[in-house]
Formats: structure tokens, C-alpha cells, sequence
């Protein structure tokens, strides 16, 4: 375990996935982060590459070839992932292509992930290096968990997400075997608040696609504002929980789970970024604590 502090807040990073796993406001000693129940579900904040969700029957092609991976591929949960450094302000870890992953992932690559305290800020920044001399393909994504409610005296109902703009919001209802369907449903029409309660997630994940708003603040009705996320260079957004469970995760996503309907060709699948021989690539979202 990895632990970095400022004058305002404090994290703790596990090794293993390079998984935050507190996140402390130092002034309230609230802990925002989920802490990994198991009765409901026992990750925190799993790091998602090279793929989001689920692919179909746990594969894709390749170049003719057929590859499995598993769901959010294989920065989570793994233990070889190596601590990088530390500084005043940041932790930082990163994982090398190596025999295992090529067999699994036919890139050379290096996957770089940073954590950085300003001030009541927690930026959290991905660096994808191609160390191949072809294009690399990849989707990135961001799963934190953060507890809700805060407070003994309330409930999951009190709380909401509120979008810096109003807007109409549709989700991709996801099939029973975890891939985005062709179905979408109804959340928001011309509104920027999303009211939480227990059976919100009863279909599993609202997965929004090419969302307009890029930041959404996490709030009670009672003490107001509780944190916020900026996601400016995600595309998408996912938004989850165990139903029932006294947590919401806020998903930034590049990229997004198989479609029903995919033909599994890594390299025509549904928002896959492409990064070109010798390039590098750089996302981060911010969890902003007032």
C-alpha cells in the first residue's frame, strides 16, 4: 500500500491494479472512497485496459487470430505491476507488455497510471506508451466507487448526480450476458439530475455514449455537495452500483463493452482509440472535493 497526503486530503493506493483504495477528506475525516465489502462487491476503483466490460464469449480477433481477455482486461487485480515513483504530490506505477501479456495482447506497450494531489483535487492520469511498431488498439477507463451516503443520518435516496447542463440522456441497456444491446432507455429529458435509488441499477450500468456534459457532482440533499467529477477527455460515461448497495461508481470510459451485434475485430470494435508505432496517449479525470 502507497499513501500520499496534502493539507486537505490523503490516498491510499494498493500495489496490486495500482487501485486507489481511500481517498480522506482531512478536514471532515470523511472517507469517500468505497471500501470494498464484499457482502456487495469487493473492488474499489479497478484501472480498466486494454478493453471496458465484456467481450463477446470473452474474445476478440486480431489479425485473423483469436484472443481472450478478460472483462476490463488486465490491470486490475495485477500483481505485476510495478511502482514507478514518488513525489511531493504524486504516486505513479506502470505495467510493461511482457510474455503473458502478449499472449493475450499482441501490442508491445507501456501503461502508466498517476495519482496527483492539488490542493482538494485527486487527478488521476493515464499514459499509454506504443513501444510497437504497428498501431495500438485499446479503450481506457476509470471505475472509482464512492460512498453514499456519507452520513449515518441518511439515506441512498436523499442523494442525486447532478450534470453541469441539462440534457436529454439515454442509456444502452446492457443484455443479460453484459454486451450493449440495441435497446436504449429513457433518463433524463432536457434535466440535469439523476435521483439515486436502489432499483436505479436493477438492469445493471446506465451507460451513456458521446455525453455532452463532462463533469457531474455527487450531492445530498441535506449537506449538499459532495464531490465532483471532470472527465473532459473521456467520451463516455458509466454509472453503477450492486443494487442495494451504499455506493455510486462514476466511470469515465474511452471506449465501451462488446455491441450484440459485433463481428469481435479488435480493430473495427466501437470506440476503440487507435494509437500509431512510437506515439503516446494521455487521459485523466479529476475528483474534485469542495
Amino acid at each position: 500500500m502507497h499513501e500520499l497526503q496534502n493539507e486537505f486530503l490523503s490516498i491510499n493506493v494498493n500495489s496490486i491494479g495500482a487501485e486507489i483504495s481511500s481517498l480522506k477528506n482531512l478536514e471532515t475525516g470523511i472517507e469517500h472512497l468505497w471500501q470494498g465489502n464484499p457482502e456487495f462487491w469487493a473492488s474499489q476503483a479497478p484501472n480498466l485496459f486494454p478493453v471496458i466490460g465484456v467481450l463477446k464469449n470473452g474474445e476478440y480477433i486480431f489479425d485473423g487470430k483469436t484472443y481472450k481477455m478478460p472483462k476490463h482486461g488486465f490491470i486490475r487485480y495485477n500483481e505485476e505491476i510495478k511502482f514507478k515513483e514518488k513525489t511531493s504530490n504524486s504516486l505513479a506505477f506502470q505495467l510493461e507488455y511482457s510474455e503473458k501479456t502478449l499472449e493475450i495482447y499482441p501490442f508491445k506497450f507501456r501503461f502508466e497510471i498517476s495519482f496527483i494531489l492539488d490542493e482538494k483535487s485527486l487527478k488521476i492520469k493515464h499514459q499509454v506508451f506504443n513501444l510497437d511498431e504497428k498501431p495500438l488498439y485499446f479503450s481506457l477507463g476509470g471505475h472509482p466507487a464512492f460512498n453514499t451516503p456519507i452520513s449515518k443520518n441518511e439515506v441512498y435516496e436523499d442523494y442525486y448526480l447532478e450534470f453541469d447542463q441539462k440534457m436529454d440522456l439515454r442509456t444502452h441497456v446492457l443484455s443479460k450476458n453484459g454486451l450493449v444491446s440495441y435497446n436504449t432507455e429513457g433518463i433524463l429529458d432536457n434535466e440535469d439530475k439523476i435521483r439515486l435509488h436502489k432499483e436505479l441499477f436493477a438492469k445493471d450500468a446506465l451507460i451513456f455514449k458521446n455525453i455532452r456534459s463532462k463533469k457531474v457532482a455527487l450531492k445530498s440533499k441535506n449537506s449538499g455537495a459532495i464531490l465532483s467529477v471532470e472527465y473532459s477527455d473521456f467520451k463516455n460515461l458509466g454509472i453503477w452500483a450492486k443494487p442495494g448497495a451504499p455506493y455510486v461508481c462514476i466511470e469515465p470510459w474511452l471506449g465501451i463493452a462488446d455491441i450484440e451485434g459485433t463481428d469481435q475485430n479488435l480493430k473495427t470494435k466501437e470506440g476503440i482509440e487507435i494509437l500509431e508505432a512510437n506515439k503516446t496517449f494521455e487521459a485523466s479525470y479529476t475528483v474534485n472535493i469542495p
